[in-house]
C-alpha cells in the first residue's frame, strides 16, 4: 500500500495559492434523468452558474447539447450559452468549454469549433488531440494557437503513464509554456469506476509533474473526499454532476452548489482560501 506520508508532502500552508474549485454541470452522457436539477439549457446552465459562483465556484466547466439532448460542440450552441451565462455571472467565473469528442468528433472538427469559438478556457484530452506520433506536428500547431490567442488550456491526464508522455510532449516542444494546467482524472478507467482519494497518488508521483498547476476530478460518492485530498496537497478542484451527484455523506445533493460548497468546506477546513475568478485567470495564465 502507498504510504501517503512518504511519497507526497504536503505544501506549507502558508504558501498556498487560492484554491480554484471549478464546477462541471451536466457533462456529455447524463439527462434530468439521472437529477431532475441537472442543466440542460443555456438559461438552466446560466442560473446553475450563478449559484454555483455564489458557493464558491471559480469556473465553469461547460459542455452543450443537442434538440435531443446529446452532446454538441455546435459553435452556435456554445454561444448562446456562454451568453445566457455572462448575462447572469459577469466576469465572476471563467467558462472553459469541453472539446470532448465522446465517440462523435473527429480531431480536426474538435481544433475547428475552437479556432472558431474563440473560447477564454477549454479543456482537452491529451489522448484525443495527439493519440501518437503522427498527429504531433498538428497538435503541436493548435497549442501554440490556443497560446498565442490567450486561450486558456487545461490538459487532461488519466493515468501515469499519461503523466510521462505529457512531460515528454512538453519536453519536446508539442506542449508549448513553462506552466501548464492538468486536470487528473481519478478512477475513470478502473472496473468500480467509483474513485478513491488515493488514485491521485500515482499522479503526483510521477517525474515530470512539476511546474503543472493540477486540478482533479472523480467519480461516485467520494469525489468531496478527493477534493479534500487534493486541497490539503496543493492541488485544485472539479465537481458536479457530470461525474457525482452524491454528498459525503451519501445523501443526493440537491444541485450543483451543493457540491461545490462541499469542495469550499474542504478548503476552509484547512484554512486555505479559495480562488476568485479573477485569482484563477491570473494563475491560469501564468501571471502568478
Amino acid at each position: 500500500m502507498t504510504d501517503f506520508n512518504e511519497t507526497v508532502a504536503a505544501p506549507d500552508a502558508a504558501n498556498w495559492e487560492p484554491m480554484i474549485i471549478t464546477v462541471a454541470p451536466n457533462g456529455a452522457r447524463r439527462t434530468k434523468a439521472d437529477h431532475p436539477a441537472l442543466p440542460m439549457t443555456p438559461d438552466e446552465l446560466a442560473d446553475t452558474a450563478a449559484a454555483c459562483s455564489r458557493a464558491g465556484a471559480a469556473m465553469i466547466h461547460l459542455h452543450v447539447r443537442d434538440d435531443d439532448g446529446g452532446h454538441s460542440l455546435d459553435v452556435g450552441r456554445y454561444r448562446d450559452a456562454i451568453s445566457a451565462i455572462r448575462d447572469k455571472v459577469g466576469d465572476d467565473m471563467i467558462i472553459q468549454v469541453t472539446s470532448e469528442a465522446v465517440g462523435i468528433y473527429s480531431t480536426d472538427q474538435q481544433m475547428a469549433m475552437v479556432r472558431e469559438l474563440k473560447p477564454e478556457a477549454v479543456s482537452m484530452a491529451v489522448r484525443e488531440f495527439v493519440p501518437d506520433e503522427s498527429a504531433n506536428h498538428e497538435a503541436a500547431r493548435f497549442f501554440r494557437w490556443l497560446d498565442q490567442n490567450r486561450v486558456m488550456a487545461q490538459y487532461i491526464l488519466y493515468s501515469a503513464d499519461e503523466v510521462m508522455r505529457f512531460a515528454d510532449l512538453r519536453q519536446r516542444d508539442i506542449i508549448p509554456g513553462d506552466h501548464v494546467n492538468v486536470l487528473y482524472v481519478l478512477g475513470r478507467y478502473q472496473k468500480r469506476e467509483n474513485s478513491d482519494p488515493r488514485d491521485v497518488l500515482p499522479f503526483l508521483n510521477v517525474a515530470g509533474a512539476d511546474h503543472c498547476r493540477w486540478s482533479i476530478c472523480a467519480f461516485g460518492p467520494r469525489e468531496g473526499t478527493a477534493a479534500v485530498a487534493a486541497a490539503a496537497l496543493g492541488g485544485h478542484v472539479r465537481v458536479g454532476f457530470e461525474n457525482n451527484r452524491w454528498r459525503f455523506d451519501g445523501t443526493l445533493a440537491d444541485d450543483n452548489s451543493d457540491l461545490v460548497k462541499q469542495a469550499a468546506r474542504a478548503g476552509n477546513m484547512i484554512n486555505r482560501p479559495l480562488a476568485t475568478a479573477r485569482d484563477a485567470r491570473m494563475m491560469m495564465k501564468g501571471e502568478v
